[in-house]
């Protein structure tokens, strides 16, 4: 069963549309901090072409003593990365993701890309503590600079 998996990922693991063409466009550093294990993160990060994008700089709750909602993966992210907690920007897909960026002090906006119900969940996410919540990649780095993070 997994290798069925695995090889779908591979055929059929795309990024979403404009993902690319929005972290580009970023001035400041990046990095992924992410529930899903280093390994398969990295994998998938490769399968779906942006590894490059965030590497060596690739973090997840596997590295750390708790998961969301704990600020753990978090704040192990800003430390390797060099930077204080108060000074990042998270975009963030889940309410777990978005009470522990939270909790270590970071600003957080929701992103409900991959969302079946959008409304429902940009509602979730404002209700847990995103400051803004976008739709589409292609949005992000206008809110970034209207945020004050560019």
């Amino acid at each position: 069963m997994e290798a069925g998996v695995a090889a779908r990922l591979a055929r059929e693991l795309r990024a979403l549309p404009g993902v690319r063409e929005a972290l580009v466009q970023l001035a400041g550093r990046r990095c992924v901090a992410s529930s899903t294990s280093l390994e398969p993160l990295r994998h998938n990060l490769g399968l779906a072409g942006l590894l490059d994008l965030f590497d060596p700089h690739v973090f997840s709750a596997s590295q750390v003593a708790r998961g969301k909602p704990s600020p753990d993966v978090f704040l192990f992210a800003a430390d390797e990365m060099q930077a204080q907690p108060r000074r990042c920007l998270v975009l963030e897909d889940s309410v777990p993701g978005v009470q522990a960026a939270r909790a270590a002090g970071m600003t957080v906006a929701g992103f409900t890309g991959a969302a079946h119900d959008k409304a429902q969940m940009r509602e979730r996410l404002l209700a847990a503590g995103a400051v803004a919540v976008v739709d589409r990649y292609q949005d992000w780095p206008g809110e970034v600079a209207r945020l004050g993070a560019a």
